[in-house]
C-alpha cells in the first residue's frame, strides 16, 4: 500500500513573479518557504528591528502587491496565491 503524499508536500506551480525569487516549479510548499527565506536573508530583507517583519525588494513586492513591510505571518498568505495544484 502506498501512502498518499500530504498536500503539503504536494509539488505546485509556481507563478512567473514568484519564480523569480524561488525558481521555477513545480516544488512543494515547503521548499518554496524554505527557498523564499534564503532569498530574505541572502538580500538582508528582515527588518533589523523586528526580524518577524520583511522589507520587500522590487522582486517581493511582485509577489507580495505592496512595497510596504509585511509581518511573515501574512507573508505565507500572500505567497499561496502564487500556488496552484
Amino acid at each position: 500500500m502506498v501512502k498518499a503524499q500530504s498536500k503539503f508536500m504536494q509539488p505546485m506551480k509556481v507563478s512567473s513573479e514568484l519564480a523569480e525569487v524561488v525558481g521555477k516549479g513545480p516544488m512543494p510548499r515547503t521548499e518554496v518557504t524554505k527557498k523564499l527565506w534564503a532569498y530574505i536573508k541572502k538580500h538582508k530583507r528582515q527588518n533589523p528591528e523586528n526580524k518577524r517583519n520583511i522589507i520587500p525588494d522590487d522582486k517581493l513586492t511582485k509577489v507580495f502587491g505592496s512595497k510596504k513591510e509585511i509581518n511573515m505571518f501574512d507573508m505565507t498568505k500572500k505567497v499561496n496565491k502564487h500556488l496552484s495544484a
